[in-house]
C-alpha cells in the first residue's frame, strides 16, 4: 500500500441526498478518499454504494450536496475531472465481437483520441494484466479470469489518477484473485488513489489502508481495519473439536461471562467470545474441570467480516 497524504483529497463528497420518489438512497453521505490511499467501501445489498458511486461518476444526478475530484467540482461536463478518473465494473463490460487489443483500444479512446498516444497506452495495458499472448483474440474466447483481466485493463488505460474496482474478484479462481489484487497494489505504489469494493472481506482487510462502511445511504463506521474492530464488542472465536460434550458442560460454557454464543454439533464446539484477555484461558478451565477430552483447539481473533455483522446485522438482504 502506497503512503498517502492525509491533507490532500483525491474524491470528497459531502451531505449528498439521492431520492427515489419516497426513498432515500443517500441520506447526507460523507466520504473523503486521501490521494495515494487504496479505500475501501463495504455496505450489504441495498446499502448505496452503486448509487454512490454512479453520482460520483455523474452517472446519476442527485437532490443535493457536493463531489469534488482533486478539487474541482463533478458534474456531467466536468471532462477535464473524467479523464483522471477510471471505472472498473463488477459486471464485464467488453465487446464479444472485439479482440483484446481492440477492446482495450476502444475504451482508452473515450479518453485519448490521439491514436499514436493510445498504442503505446493499449499495449502498457496489456502487459500490465499479463494478456500478451491473448491481444489477438476475441473476448468471447476468453475464461473467466483472463476476461476479468481484460476489464481491468479497459479501465486502467488511460492512466486514471483515481479509480474504482467494484467487485474485481467475483468468480474467478485463487490464481486470476491474487494475480488481480498484486495489480491493484502495483497501481496503487504507482501513485493511483484506489477505490474499493467487495464482499470479500479478507481482501478488503489485506489491500485498504482505510475503510468504510456504509448502510441505509449513511456512513455507520470509518477507520483502519483494526480501528474498526476496536468498535465492536466481539472478541475471539474458539473451536474445540471434541466427542466429549454433553449438555450440562454445553450449557455451563454458555453461562460463562466470556461467551456470546456456544453450539455444538456433535463433533465441533464453537464458542463466540465477548472482548476479553482471559477468554481462552476461562473456556480452559471449564473444559479441564468437567474433564472434557478434545483433538484440536484454535482461537481466532476478530475479524472484518465480524465488524461487518455486527454493525450491519445478520439478516439477509435483496
Amino acid at each position: 500500500m502506497n503512503t498517502f497524504n492525509d491533507q490532500e483529497s483525491a474524491l470528497k463528497v459531502s451531505g449528498l441526498v439521492k431520492r427515489y420518489g419516497s426513498m432515500v438512497a443517500l441520506d447526507h453521505f460523507d466520504m473523503d478518499v486521501h490521494q495515494g490511499e487504496i479505500f475501501g467501501l463495504l455496505g450489504p445489498n441495498g446499502s448505496g454504494k452503486t448509487t454512490a458511486i454512479n453520482c460520483i461518476l455523474s452517472l446519476l444526478t442527485y437532490d443535493s450536496g457536493t463531489i469534488t475530484i482533486f478539487g474541482g467540482t463533478m458534474g456531467p461536463t466536468a471532462f477535464d475531472l473524467k479523464r483522471r478518473v477510471g471505472m472498473v465494473p463488477q459486471d464485464v463490460a467488453v465487446f464479444d465481437t472485439l479482440t483484446v487489443e481492440e477492446n482495450i483500444d476502444y475504451f482508452c479512446s473515450l479518453y485519448v483520441p490521439a491514436r499514436s498516444r493510445r498504442r503505446h497506452l493499449v499495449d502498457e495495458a496489456i502487459d500490465f494484466v499479463g494478456l500478451g499472448d491473448f491481444r489477438r483474440y476475441r473476448s468471447s474466447k476468453l475464461s473467466g479470469g483472463l476476461l476479468r483481466r481484460l476489464n481491468i485493463a479497459c479501465g486502467i488505460a488511460h492512466k486514471p489518477d483515481l479509480i474504482f474496482f467494484d467487485e474485481p474478484t467475483v468468480a474467478v479462481d485463487p490464481q486470476s484473485r491474487n494475480a488481480i489484487l498484486e495489480g491493484i497494489g502495483e497501481l496503487n505504489q504507482q501513485g493511483t488513489t484506489v477505490v474499493y469494493t467487495s464482499h470479500y472481506m479478507e481482501e478488503v482487510e489485506q489491500i485498504c489502508d482505510r475503510i468504510m462502511i456504509m448502510d441505509h445511504g449513511r456512513t455507520i463506521a470509518l477507520g483502519t481495519a483494526d480501528e474498526l474492530k476496536d468498535m465492536i464488542q466481539v472478541g475471539e472465536r474458539i473451536s474445540v473439536e471434541t466427542l466429549d460434550l454433553d449438555d450440562s458442560t454445553l450449557d455451563a460454557i454458555n453461562a460463562l461471562a466470556v461467551t456470546q454464543s456456544a453450539d455444538y454439533d456433535g463433533r465441533e464446539l464453537v464458542i463466540h467470545c465477548n472482548r476479553g484477555d482471559r477468554n481462552l484461558q476461562d473456556v480452559l478451565t471449564l473444559l479441564e474441570s468437567r474433564r472434557v477430552s478434545f483433538t484440536h483447539l484454535t482461537s481466532r481473533p476478530p475479524s472484518l467480516n465480524d465488524v461487518f455483522l455486527e454493525l450491519t446485522g445478520k439478516q439477509l438482504r435483496d
